[in-house]
């Protein structure tokens, strides 16, 4: 086998290559039968320029827009933020549809989960001490904290007791978007399938009245949901010793839950890139996107989110949604975003992060070319609201920021059973009740954080391996982790103080 190229021409007729290792000065290279020498020290997943481009012009990776030169640009020099830029006006948006069903696959994955007295299936088996709001925050978390050594060890069956605690409930309007989301995403957490039970605290005084929650919640077995009120308890000792006391009634019935086979058509699986870096969009966003496509060719659901990192490829969504409703639908939030982020003064392009830059991002829209290939090649079957129930089967997008664990949330709230995040600096996101899969972009960062990183999609990198071979490889991971093996970052006891519900409005 020869040994692979120094660069990596994603699309022919891309204007820039991206370097699989650090380049010299000086270094003689050659790609997409272009031959040249570069002009100045490259690092690693950074971009080449493979030939001229004049100040102004657009410059292309992946064969789309990516940013417009900022001065002249020769063959073989760096190209990053010193000379590329975003440009003046987005890419047009597709017009043409090229939606087309779904081909099921002809042999059924499964995995073993809990199933649950709605037909709803769980990836695991956690109690949950949910807050309704900031003030009863820390009763949760002393509950949840006398769980924590040794208390469970005569129940193998139950994976652990979760505080769910945020900073909100009160001091904001009991109307408008704000207490709708988090009363969307309280909900969607107390009705999620890992949770086996749940303790809802509240102090009694909040805007987000805890009796108004507990009556839309779905139905669950008596014994497996109860609520506690601070004020009218008696005061904090009283109730954490009642919220105790509550679990403790749980333990024996949840531990007697067991896994059983079931159709992947269960799993639903949140899309997630943090920490991206100049590969994201070559080896693990595309391994994620075939795994995807297997998924959703057996029934499953995938949740590609993160609003403002789909900006500038939300048209190759558009173009393969499944009706012209959902297509107008993407677009809505993409304008509510503009809107948004005017209204406060930001930039749609203040993302990426310094972190991404360092990593060979320049520009938003590079970046969420990358981020949209976590979707695959599949329709896109719905679009959602902030932490709305995903009721769709297939590829779905929903609006979050594209701030990780906000954006994570609301996919759990959604219903996602199992979390898929890619990174290429080294995210060590973890996210209970939902078990959350560490996909590296590169083999340098799987073996420095191999503790933290599940997955290394840097095979397609090194030119080891097809972006088909590690999807496939990266779906049985995510069958496995749906049936109980353990992830890093639950290994590393991280998913604890994750939850973060996305906050809008006045805080009064």
């Amino acid at each position: 086998m020869n040994p692979p190229s120094s660069l990596l021409v994603l699309t022919p007729g891309d204007d820039v290559a991206v370097a699989r290792g650090d380049i010299a000065q000086g270094q003689q290279l050659s790609a997409d039968g272009i031959v040249l020498v570069a002009r100045q020290p490259i690092p690693s997943g950074h971009k080449i320029a493979l030939r001229r481009v004049l100040a102004g012009q657009r410059v292309l990776k992946y064969g789309q827009t990516i940013g417009q030169a900022t001065r002249d640009i020769e063959p073989g020099d760096y190209v990053h933020v010193h000379n590329l830029d975003m440009p003046t006006t987005n890419a047009e948006h597709s017009v043409r549809n090229i939606y087309a069903p779904t081909v099921p696959s002809t042999t059924a994955a499964t995995f073993e989960g809990f199933v649950r007295d709605d037909g709803r299936v769980g990836t695991r088996n956690y109690i949950g001490v949910i807050s309704s709001v900031n003030c009863s925050a820390t009763v949760c978390k002393h509950i949840a904290n006398a769980f924590s050594s040794g208390r469970l060890k005569d129940f193998p069956n139950v994976d652990g007791v979760v505080a769910i605690t945020h900073g909100s409930g009160c001091g904001m309007g009991a109307k408008g978007e704000g207490i709708d989301i988090l009363k969307r995403t309280l909900r969607g957490y107390a009705d999620h399938p890992n949770f086996a039970g749940i303790v809802l605290i509240g102090l009694g005084c909040e805007v987000n009245q805890l009796v108004p929650l507990m009556e839309e919640l779905g139905d669950r077995p008596a014994p497996l949901k109860a609520s506690l009120i601070i004020q009218d308890a008696g005061g904090t000792r009283e109730t954490v010793q009642r919220g105790i006391a509550h679990i403790e009634q749980m333990l024996p019935i949840i531990n007697d839950l067991q896994r059983t086979v079931v159709a992947a058509s269960h799993l639903s699986v949140g899309l997630q890139c943090g920490g991206s870096d100049g590969y994201s969009g070559i080896s693990a966003n595309p391994a994620l996107g075939a795994a995807v496509d297997l998924l959703v060719r057996n029934g499953g659901t995938a949740i590609l989110s993160e609003t403002p990192e789909i900006y500038g490829a939300e048209h190759l969504l558009t173009a393969r949604a499944a009706s012209a409703d959902i297509s107008a639908k993407l677009m809505q939030r993409i304008r509510w975003w503009e809107a948004y982020v005017h209204h406060n003064d930001g930039d749609m392009n203040n993302n990426p992060s310094p972190g991404n830059k360092a990593g060979g991002i320049t520009t938003i829209l590079e970046k969420s070319l990358g981020a949209v290939a976590k979707a695959g090649a599949s329709g896109l079957m719905g679009v959602y609201q902030y932490a709305e129930t995903v009721d769709a089967k297939g590829l779905v997008f929903m609006d979050t920021p594209g701030y990780d664990p906000v954006s994570a949330t609301g996919q759990v709230a959604g219903g996602a059973n199992l979390i898929c995040f890619t990174t290429g600096r080294g995210s060590t996101y973890g996210c209970k009740p939902t078990p959350s899969l560490k996909i590296a972009t590169n083999t340098r960062l799987f073996q420095r954080m191999e503790l933290d990183m599940d997955f290394n999609a840097g095979g397609i990198v090194d030119g080891l391996e097809s972006v088909a071979e590690a999807g496939e490889r990266l779906f049985r991971l995510m069958l496995d982790t749906a049936s109980g093996r353990r992830t890093c970052s639950e290994e590393n006891g991280l998913g604890d103080n994750e939850f973060v519900p996305w906050q809008i409005g006045a805080v009064m």
